[in-house]
């Protein structure tokens, strides 16, 4: 937005402007009017004369109280003449050029289309019609138009005007301000059409008003105004530097000729600040922006507090810095753009005109700073402000289209962060309508096509979708045809349609798509004048395609071609430029392509090279860093192994992982993030193995998996050691990490459906949220300040994980990578992981067993729990479990090689032999933490089982538990605290009929039987079954009980975790309502439900299942199960597993329920209903889904 060439002159009358109304006084007589004989004219006249005096009073004084009673004078003027009154057409005219001054001063078009019509009348009546009478009636249309927009009356405005300027004298005293309005109606032409012969008669008749204006002339700064104003017009559309300088040129002479003390002096000194500024974005010549801010800062300095121009100058001034902040990186100069774009914002009222320009005025400063600093808080604060001012700006404004076409870019820009694709879709929803709106004509039109077409080829990089990148090159192709071959734009355009043309080649390997990239991307260059500040991304995007293409066409002269091109880009980018990494990235991916044919050391050193300089940037989008911090550990991996240098970059790779799944993102944004990272710390862990770090490994496997779990347990650290340092700072945290909690899983999400105002609230909470994240990593710093605090809620090193394993067993981390398969063993009283290599196991053969295992399981429709059927199966339902004479089935096979080629070398290597099956022996605990496709795999239950002679298993040698990390087992080590008496006990519930889900009436049998026998041995219980519990009677009771038995349906939500949920008669439990409640006595979740233990394959390291999220909230261990369960064995084992730790209960207990042996207890009973069933397969999927969590 720029200051107004003539800023609030159409609110008032002033004679030093020309683009103002002219009152004629009655001695105007020049041109005969029709005469008719008198009626009563003495006293009209004298009415008449009365009204001018107050309305030359307003004129002089500017008071509204004078124009009020000029237009009540006048009006009864006009009622006591009639046509034929000598005078008629005068008081006609005048009574119209007050109606306009009130329209000026209210916006009421109501008077401006009376002020009109009385003017028409008025011409109507004069035998020939007199220039300044027709000057007027062109300003009145003119100012209509700008109200409505309707292009008739800029054309009869035009029109009206032209007549009056050749019905005048070359000497008349009028004839510049004349002229000067013609060419602002034909400079409001060329806007509306884009038609350059309408600018430059503007540009010419403001010329020559210049020319007939004597120097001492107090109009002649007015009339310089309105021509440096249309030559920067012109200038906008043509880019000829002639323009601008003549721009310049005139307003400096405007500036010149203004006295100090000048009010009009601070919005010249802006306009020519302006100008330079135009000259600026054309050639990239710092020395003009330079010149720009030093204008603007001098009106800014001029202008009055409180002033109407202050809110423009000081966010013009804010756009200067903004562009000079983008060519030199300075971030001082964005600050201080954002604090006087701040600043007008909120010295201007909600309800002003310009209130949403400024709104998005400061979202494009916050969006330049988001893109060099990578603070979501930015972009989402410029989100939500641009949000507003579409909100609040009428459906027919103007600048509407400009404010949605901006809006949808920013959107764009958080898209491409964060991979949010309902942004992506948001922003190409806006663009559209910004599109919609805008007339054919337009000389936007073009721009706006291409930023709806950038947004669609930006989607279609995401999904693939081939409409998306079909429709994209459409309209951008339409934006070029729309636009005269000398428009400065056309290089933005050619170099979007590049980028489409790219990502189309990416996905279809056409030729001949990548081809017309390159032409893009050259006529881009083309274009483009030396020095210009793009250059260095425009050839960076040249050389990638060049790249492609070379790789389609096996040319190695072709990636020659794009390395020094990309080199090229890279030495002309400043220091700080957020492409830097990008164009680092690509230049690597050239060497390394021309590596693979030519197997030179230079290239491959070279790729790695720029691979690092990319992933190590300061600057530069995290999703690129990581991606090129990925590609150089690949390439070291491969080539250099056992090199330090290996370790480092996968080192940088797995600390960026933080930065894309932050936060400030809600739970469901971060686990879609991290789908693209799915693997990294496994590959990452392999190349430790293979550097003989398993400390390493150690490291890389806890900071790199279940990131979200353990953000949620940082958010929830115990702070005791903290609050006796420093309490106030350990209050603050908690405080703040709650609302950090809650904001991660409850926050809204945008739908293009929405409401304006809907849209506004989501933004607004998401900056809020943004601003908590911030203010958390801003505590940390203060926590790690304090001595002995410096690794506060850091990453564990590998020596403090060994400092709290649990005594009664290893834990046992095992890796999966392409390359190899290795555990890690954690024991206590051993001061470094044990590493044990598994050669015999691979990602492909768990990845085989996965399969296996699904498709039995889909063919045995164990995928819901459902009511007992009378074949006896509550899942199983194809056959009854029983004997079998099949052996070596799938199941079988699967659970053989998990322990011939995992488990049992594995428990060799630690020395755990086989159970003698003596009175009171103790099976020694082991913590499986599986990692990839083996997360989904029971090694709990491997072993032989076709084969009775040979048949030995896990449960034979070792009690089994599962933990998602090794760090979730350390913290109920380390955080072992006693229960409270009072809380300690066991809470059921049965909901077998939960509208909407299958019966599952065996779960009050089962509730109701282990209830009678925990009141029978004493134990603290209670049990609400079906429509006696509703979802807030079971918090309270999670709250009062230590240990919960819920028997019911589950349901898993792989892509909103925290909404997975229990479901009730009486509604659904959700997970994230779970966690939010301060569970201190939590102990035993006894999750009888289906598949409270599934993961999800796209990111099975996230460990997203209902059991992971009951550890998450507190409780110490979990019983869950990986498939569906039948009915009697579900009951069988809930029954078995209580009785042995009601058996086991010291004597002293009371009422307490203590669940410390639960993984003996379900190893038990699982044992139980193993022996009670034969091995066949329908058996082994009875009992094997049962699986014990935690300590």
């Amino acid at each position: 937005m720029r200051a107004s060439k003539a800023s609030g002159l159409h609110q008032k009358v002033n004679t030093c402007d020309p683009h103002v109304a002219l009152i004629i006084s009655l001695e105007i007589g020049e041109k005969p009017f029709k005469t008719f004989p008198e009626v009563d004219s003495a006293h009209a006249t004298r009415v008449y004369e009365s009204g001018m005096e107050r309305l030359h009073a307003f004129h002089q004084r500017d008071d509204p109280a004078d124009l009020a009673e000029a237009l009540l004078i006048l009006r009864r003027a006009v009622e006591c003449t009639t046509d034929n009154h000598e005078h008629r057409p005068l008081m006609l005219l005048n009574l119209g050029i007050a109606l306009n001054m009130r329209s000026n001063l209210t916006g009421s078009l109501s008077d401006l289309s009376e002020a009109i019509a009385l003017q028409k009348k008025a011409i109507a009546l004069t035998a020939e019609a007199h220039p300044v009478m027709l000057t007027n009636l062109g300003l009145a249309l003119g100012s209509r138009f700008e109200h409505t927009g309707e292009r008739s009356d800029l054309d009869e405005s035009i029109s009206m005007q032209r007549r009056a300027v050749d019905g005048t004298p070359r000497d008349d005293v009028n004839l510049p301000s004349m002229l000067t309005n013609l060419g602002f109606a034909l400079k409001g032409l060329f806007e509306q059409t884009g038609t350059l012969s309408a600018i430059s008669e503007a540009i010419s008749s403001q010329e020559r008003a210049v020319a007939l204006t004597p120097r001492g002339n107090a109009s002649l700064p007015f009339i310089l105004n309105y021509l440096g104003s249309s030559f920067e017009c012109r200038f906008e559309r043509t880019g000829d530097l002639s323009d601008i300088s003549g721009a310049i040129s005139a307003y400096q002479k405007a500036v010149n000729l203004s006295p100090r003390g000048d009010k009009e002096l601070p919005p010249r000194l802006a306009d020519v600040g302006s100008s330079f500024h135009r000259y600026f974005e054309r050639t990239g010549d710092l020395s003009h922006i330079e010149e720009a801010i030093e204008a603007k800062r001098k009106a800014a300095k001029l202008i009055p507090q409180g002033s109407p121009d202050q809110y423009a100058i000081l966010s013009n001034l804010g756009i200067s810095l903004r562009f000079r902040f983008g060519r030199t990186g300075e971030l001082t100069d964005i600050n201080e753009a954002i604090a006087l774009q701040r600043e007008a914002r909120d010295s201007t009222p909600e309800g002003h005109a310009k209130y949403p320009i400024l709104l998005n005025n400061l979202g494009l400063s916050l969006r330049s700073r988001f893109d060099r600093t990578g603070d979501l808080s930015d972009i989402s604060e410029a989100i939500a402000g641009q949000q507003k001012a579409v909100g609040v700006t009428p459906r027919k404004h103007p600048e509407l289209p400009t404010l949605l076409n901006d809006l949808g870019v920013s959107l764009n820009c958080r898209f491409e962060r964060t991979g949010e694709v309902a942004d992506i879709s948001e922003a190409i929803s806006v663009q559209r309508k910004a599109v919609d709106i805008t007339a054919e004509n337009h000389a936007d039109l073009p721009s706006r096509l291409t930023s709806l077409g950038s947004s669609l080829s930006r989607r279609f990089e995401r999904t693939g979708e081939l409409p998306d990148i079909a429709e994209a090159i459409s309209v951008q192709k339409r934006g070029i045809e729309l636009t005269p071959t000398d428009h400065a734009s056309l290089i933005v355009m050619f170099n979007d349609l590049g980028n489409s043309y790219t990502f189309s080649f990416e996905q279809t390997r056409n030729i001949s798509d990548i081809n017309e990239s390159i032409k893009a991307y050259k006529k881009v260059v083309d274009l483009t004048p030396e020095g210009h500040p793009n250059v260095p991304s425009q050839l960076a995007n040249l050389g990638r395609s060049l790249s492609s293409r070379s790789e389609q066409t096996k040319d190695i002269s072709g990636v020659s071609e794009a390395i020094s091109v990309q080199q090229r880009a890279l030495k002309l980018s400043p220091p700080g430029y957020s492409a830097i990494p990008g164009i680092h990235s690509n230049l690597a991916f050239s060497f390394r392509r021309r590596f693979s044919w030519g197997k030179t050391d230079a290239d491959l050193g070279e790729a790695i090279f720029h691979y690092q300089a990319a992933a190590t940037s300061p600057s530069g989008s995290p999703h690129v860093k990581l991606t090129a911090a990925t590609a150089w550990a690949r390439l070291l991996r491969r080539y250099s192994p056992h090199s330090p240098k290996t370790l480092h970059a996968f080192d940088v790779a797995i600390g960026l992982i933080t930065l894309i799944a932050g936060l400030e993102q809600t739970v469901r944004s971060r686990y879609t993030q991290l789908q693209s990272t799915s693997g990294l710390a496994l590959e990452a862990a392999a190349a430790a193995f293979t550097a003989d770090r398993a400390d390493k490994a150690l490291e890389w496997l806890e900071q790199g998996r279940c990131h979200v779990w353990n953000q949620l347990s940082n958010l929830r650290t115990p702070l005791e050691g903290l609050q006796i340092r420093n309490g106030t700072l350990a209050q603050i945290i908690r405080e703040v990490s709650k609302q950090l909690e809650t904001a991660g899983s409850s926050r809204g999400q945008r739908d293009i459906n929405m409401r304006i105002s809907e849209k506004v609230i989501v933004e607004d909470e998401a900056h809020a949220h943004l601003k908590l994240a911030k203010r958390w990593n801003d505590l940390l710093g203060e926590a790690r300040a304090i001595p002995g605090f410096d690794n506060f809620l850091k990453p564990i090193p590998c020596a403090t994980l060994l400092e709290n394993l649990p005594e009664s067993g290893p834990v046992v981390v095992i890796n999966l990578d392409e390359g190899r398969c290795d555990a890690i063993a954690l024991l206590v009283g051993v001061g470094e992981p044990f590493h044990i290599h598994l050669p015999n196991f691979s990602v492909e053969t768990a990845s085989m067993y996965r399969a296996d295992l699904n498709s039995q399981l889909e063919s045995w429709h164990l995928r819901v729990r459902e009511e007992e059927k009378s074949d006896g199966g509550r899942g199983i339902r194809s056959a009854r479990i029983g004997r079998s004479g099949q052996l070596d089935l799938p199941v079988h096979r699967v659970l053989r090689g998990l322990w011939e080629c995992v488990v049992k070398p594995i428990l060799d290597a630690l020395g755990i032999s086989k159970a003698k099956n003596t009175p009171g022996e103790v099976l020694p605990r082991i913590w499986w933490c599986p990692t990839g496709p083996l997360s989904f795999l029971p090694l709990h239950a491997a072993g032989i089982y076709s084969h009775p002679n040979d048949a030995e298993s896990t449960m034979d040698y070792v009690v089994s538990s599962y933990t998602p990390t090794v760090t979730a087992i350390i913290d109920r080590v380390k955080n072992c605290r006693a229960i409270d008496t009072k809380a300690s006990g066991l809470f059921l519930t049965s909901q077998p009929s939960a509208p909407g889900a299958s019966s599952i009436h065996g779960t009050t049998r089962e509730v109701r039987t282990i209830f009678t026998k925990a009141k029978e041995h004493g134990v603290r219980a209670l049990r609400l079954e079906g429509d006696e519990m509703s979802v807030d009677r079971c918090l309270e009771s999670m709250l009062d009980f230590s240990s919960i038995h819920l028997a019911c349906h589950g349901s898993q939500n792989a892509a909103e975790p925290l909404q997975s949920r229990f479901i009730f008669h009486r509604g659904a439990l959700q997970l994230g309502t779970i966690l939010k409640s301060d569970l201190k006595n939590a102990d035993l979740a006894f999750l009888s439900a289906c598949q409270t233990s599934t993961g999800d394959e796209k990111i099975s390291d996230e460990a997203v299942h209902l059991a992971a999220g009951m550890l998450a909230a507190g409780y110490r261990r979990v019983v869950a199960t990986m498939w569906s369960i039948g009915d009697q064995p579900a009951q069988e084992v809930a029954t078995d597993f209580y009785d042995f730790i009601l058996a086991h209960r010291k004597g002293d207990s009371g009422t307490t329920f203590d669940a410390t042996l639960s993984a003996h207890a379900l190893h038990h009973a699982t044992q139980q209903l193993r022996h009670r069933l034969d091995n066949s397969e329908h058996s082994l999927l009875a009992w094997v889904p049962f699986v014990h969590f935690g300590y």
